[in-house]
């Protein structure tokens, strides 16, 4: 040890000394520039010594006197700039002793190379890691390391950063050599004062870290032994990012669930797939002050990658960041499944706490001051978010899940449960937070509970659905009561409007246009008709008006309507069309569509005074994409929508409930009639798609229709007996004289007559009977033979669909119209498969029903 530690030194020394020659030699070619000027100032001396020679010392002496006076102002001036620093003499740059000495003597081997790779400086450290004896055996680091294929291409990674201006660092293995061990080198390089005048330099060090290296290994494989404890110990170990993803799982957790270690860290398994049902919620839910560390004894159900449950007992760790938020966590797992028979209440707390946390029911335990102290999972999954309003975990009072307006009605039970009553009535309460949410809690007093243990247990369940659905229940109801209120008095109307506008016929036959009072008849019928096409808004709303539906395209139906509507809005209000591509086909009745589309083409005109602008939007929406339009109500479903939107006054939230309603209106007197939107909504509803608005006040109406897609290519009317609507022609000056014999049956006796008039007076014979069951007796006591029937639907006794059967018994080619106030839809499923008939819809005047009697003869 002696020997080899006094030639170790010996090297040094010899290295040493061989290192300050080099730097000897180094200094002696930086002196070569002070020695180029001093050989040109003797140079110069010379030169004017040779002169006086040849000229002579009394031609030279004024050349003489001219020199020493220009070499006395050169010396003058130079002493000058000496003095204020302009001039500096050269001089050789010493090498600071302590920088040398510390260099020398440095641990790491230090090595300075240039550009060609000679070895400028090398001190001893260097020489002895590359086991050079002296100078004559330094070699540059590149060439220590040749036949080391790891270390030479660490070595060109060194140079060639090198040769781009950058510092880096490599570690590399060097086999041993001559008796000695493997040895472990970090080798780093650097350009030497970086644009400086020794910017072509490099410097090399070179560390031994060896031991480092195997303090590494030996810390790894504790580690390794570490996680091999872990993985394998009696116990389950997972560990939880903030975003719920599982990044450790032990080897015996995995086995008892078992789950795929490979997927673990990488995403692919989150801590759903371990708790069942909604136990997640309880670690997930948890929340705390910032900088607190949590842990929660929590008793749950793992499940298993084929679906079992296993009982397990958590010990839940978690730590919250300065912030509050939490941080990774540790949780420890017991296996309670394994029953030894030594704990007899063990099986007894497993029922219970399934019982606890798979309940449908939402359960805390509270305090007297109403903190919650603990809760099944479906309590924290519902109330997520909720507890603490301020975000923290201080505020673990159950009134923070309540809205604060109807906090002091959940109080009341609470205060009545700290005095131990029973029979406490539930409270219906809203939900803070920003949805609109409700829940019902119920709360039950516990018997023998301390000031600081579980006072009181409450049961919660949210009603947010189930008051939805009320509300649309009712809504319903409501539209629903107003439709048979409205279609009874459109039928009772019609019936009405039915006798005037056929008396005004008659008037108006008997008064010349000359007559004075032929005017007031106009005038009535003009009312009359008026009044006729409001009972056709009512039907529209009551959903029994007739529809004729067809497979139609919608884009092309709007096409048609563009000049219409441009006409309409006025030149205020800008129409933009905007066409959805290949739109599927919907069966819709094309005049009843074109109606709702200028119905709310009117109201978003008149709710931009000022002008504005009026979109209608066309698009195909799928089953997949309903769910983006938030519209309660309707199915999943194929449908083509219709968007409708102007940048109008917008309808206030107070009422935007009622503008559906008949006569429910907010225009002045006199500028509306209030069933433009309930016909749109009749329209809509009778066809079977649905109508939606989105209003906000000052900024505009969007209504969207959606009509179901039609998928059949057939192009008719819906139902089970085939119809034929009769469309009298207007035909000028057509001759609607006839002759046959009609049997007319109608319940009210003053339409009835007016009819039968009005018929006669057009050369026809008419039977008349008040309803069914006389109009059977009629037909089978008369001994003419009836042509055609004229038969009101709706009458006492015998209605009209029960008529048709019996006519179609006695005489299956038996012609019969019928006439109502309602649609045929309306009776239509209670007619045979086989019935035929036409329809005229009241009401109608005295040249309608002639022109629907000859045609239908004429068939």
């Amino acid at each position: 040890m002696m020997t080899q530690n006094t030639v170790t030194q010996d090297r040094q020394q010899t290295g040493v000394g061989s290192v300050r020659r080099v730097i000897d030699r180094m200094a002696g070619a930086d002196r070569s520039g002070s020695l180029i000027l001093v050989l040109v100032i003797a140079g110069a001396l010379v030169a004017a010594a040779a002169g006086i020679v040849v000229f002579g010392q009394s031609n030279a002496e004024p050349y003489i006197l001219a020199f020493l006076a220009a070499l006395g102002t050169v010396g003058v001036f130079s002493l000058f700039a000496l003095a204020s620093g302009i001039l500096r003499l050269s001089t050789t740059p010493t090498v600071n002793p302590l920088i040398k000495a510390v260099v020398d003597s440095a641990v790491d081997g230090v090595v300075v190379t240039a550009e060609d790779g000679r070895v400028v400086y090398a001190n001893a450290a260097y020489l002895d890691l590359i086991n050079a004896s002296n100078a004559d055996e330094m070699r540059p680091v590149e060439r220590v390391f040749i036949g080391d294929a790891d270390a030479s291409e660490a070595v060109y990674r060194l140079l060639k950063a090198a040769r781009e201006g950058m510092s880096l660092q490599e570690e590399v293995r060097i086999a041993g050599s001559k008796g000695r061990p493997a040895r472990w080198l970090r080798l780093r390089i650097r350009p030497l004062d970086k644009g400086g005048r020794n910017s072509r330099l490099t410097v090399w060090s070179l560390s031994d870290v060896t031991r480092e290296r195997e303090r590494q290994e030996n810390v790894f494989q504790e580690l390794q032994h570490a996680i091999d404890y872990l993985d394998h110990a009696p116990a389950g170990f997972f560990s939880l990012d903030a975003e719920g993803d599982v990044v450790y799982l032990n080897a015996t957790l995995a086995n008892w669930l078992d789950q795929d270690l490979a997927q673990v860290g990488s995403g692919g398994l989150k801590l759903a797939d371990l708790v069942a049902g909604d136990g997640a919620a309880l670690l997930t839910t948890l929340r705390g002050a910032p900088g607190e560390v949590r842990t929660e004894v929590l008793d749950l159900d793992l499940r298993t990658r084929g679906g079992r449950t296993l009982p397990v007992r958590l010990f839940h760790k978690l730590a919250f960041g300065a912030d509050g938020t939490p941080i990774a966590s540790r949780t420890l797992v017991l296996n309670r499944a394994h029953d030894d028979g030594t704990d007899p209440q063990r099986a007894a707390d497993i029922r219970f706490m399934r019982f606890f946390h798979n309940t449908p029911m939402a359960i805390a335990t509270i305090d007297k001051q109403g903190g919650v102290i603990r809760t099944n999972p479906l309590f924290a999954r519902l109330f997520r978010g909720l507890r603490g309003a301020d975000g923290q975990g201080e505020d673990r009072s159950i009134l923070s899940i309540v809205a604060e307006r109807d906090r002091s009605a959940l109080e009341a039970p609470i205060r009545q449960a700290a005095e131990g009553k029973g029979d406490i009535a539930p409270v219906d309460a809203m939900l803070a937070g920003q949805a609109e949410r409700f829940g019902r809690f119920y709360v039950t007093a516990v018997e023998g509970a301390e000031h600081d243990q579980e006072m009181a247990i409450v049961y919660a369940l949210e009603t947010t659905a189930q008051r939805e659905l009320e509300a649309k229940l009712i809504q319903q109801q409501k539209m629903e009561s107003i439709g048979q209120l409205a279609g009874g008095m459109a039928h009772d109307f019609n019936n009405v409007l039915g006798a005037i506008m056929m008396a005004t016929d008659f008037l108006l036959n008997a008064h010349r246009p000359t007559d004075p009072s032929f005017q007031d008849i106009m005038q009535i019928k003009q009312n009359a008709n008026r009044a006729a096409s409001l009972v056709r808004h009512l039907l529209a709303f009551s959903r029994k008006q007739t529809l004729r539906p067809q497979v139609l395209d919608l884009g092309e139906v709007l096409s048609d309507l563009n000049m219409l509507l441009r006409r309409l809005i006025g030149e205020r209000v800008s129409l933009e069309v905007v066409h959805g591509r290949d739109l599927w086909p919907v069966m819709v009745d094309i005049s009843q569509f074109e109606q709702v589309i200028l119905n709310l083409a009117v109201n978003a005109r008149d709710a931009m005074p000022e002008g504005g602008r009026l979109t209608v939007r066309t698009a195909n929406v799928t089953a997949t994409d309903c769910a983006r339009y938030h519209a309660k109500g309707m199915p999943a479903a194929d449908y083509v929508l219709v968007e409708v939107a102007d940048t109008g006054t917008g309808i206030p939230a107070a009422i935007v409930d009622r503008i559906f309603e008949p006569f429910f209106s907010t225009k002045d007197v006199g500028k509306g009639t209030g069933l433009g939107l309930s016909t749109v909504y009749g329209i809509i509803k009778q066809t079977g798609g649905f109508v939606y608005v989105d209003s906000v006040e000052g900024q505009g109406t969007t209504f969207r229709i959606f009509l179901p897609r039609h998928a059949g290519a057939e192009d008719s009317a819906v139902g089970p007996a085939p119809v034929s609507a009769v469309q009298p022609k207007q035909v000028a000056g057509a001759d609607l004289t006839g002759e046959g014999t009609i049997l007319l049956v109608e319940d009210e006796e003053g339409l009835r007559a007016l009819n039968a008039r009005g018929l006669a007076s057009r050369g026809y014979t008419v039977l008349e009977a008040g309803n069914g069951v006389e109009a059977i007796d009629l037909l089978e006591r008369s001994e003419r033979r009836i042509d055609l029937v004229v038969s009101d639907v709706v009458m006492p006794e015998m209605d009209g669909p029960t008529l048709l059967r019996e006519l179609r018994s006695r005489d299956p080619s038996l012609r019969i119209i019928f006439v109502s106030g309602y649609a045929e839809d309306a009776f239509q499923k209670n007619l045979p498969a086989e019935g035929q008939f036409a329809f005229l819809a009241k009401p109608f005047t005295l040249k309608q029903l002639v022109e629907a009697v000859k045609e239908t003869l004429a068939a």
